[in-house]
């Protein structure tokens, strides 16, 4: 896992905002997501419904934009906060676990050589 801040990404005005910290030309998939105080993310979708959360081929990004909690990741415990910005590498174990007294919102997204699939064909 690597850990940055807001102010660490590079200001660009053509590609993605992620260019600098996340392999892949496009951003390809994601989604926003508020958490339930105390919730953990992909509890048991592993293969044959293991604890287990993986990418095999890329990087993950987590923005925290608001909340508190904890990034279980291959086992071990790290303090996430607002601000902050988590790049999964491909094969760690990843869990998010939000804070009781203040869940967290996360902006989640993955990185391809491809376009998101929900993208307009050229004309």
């Amino acid at each position: 896992m690597r850990r940055y801040r807001f102010k660490d990404l590079q200001d660009v005005s053509e590609g993605h905002i992620l260019q600098s910290v996340l392999d892949g030309e496009f951003l390809s998939s994601g989604g926003l997501a508020f958490s339930k105080p105390g919730d953990r993310s992909h509890t048991n979708d592993g293969p044959d419904g293991r604890d287990y959360h993986v990418h095999k081929d890329d990087c993950e990004a987590f923005f925290i934009l608001q909340g508190k909690g904890m990034m279980e990741l291959n086992g071990e415990m790290h303090p996430v906060q607002t601000g902050d910005i988590l790049i999964i590498e491909p094969m760690e174990d990843h869990h998010l676990i939000s804070s009781e007294e203040d869940p967290v919102v996360t902006l989640w997204c993955h990185a391809g050589p491809l376009r998101h699939k929900n993208q307009r064909s050229p004309e």
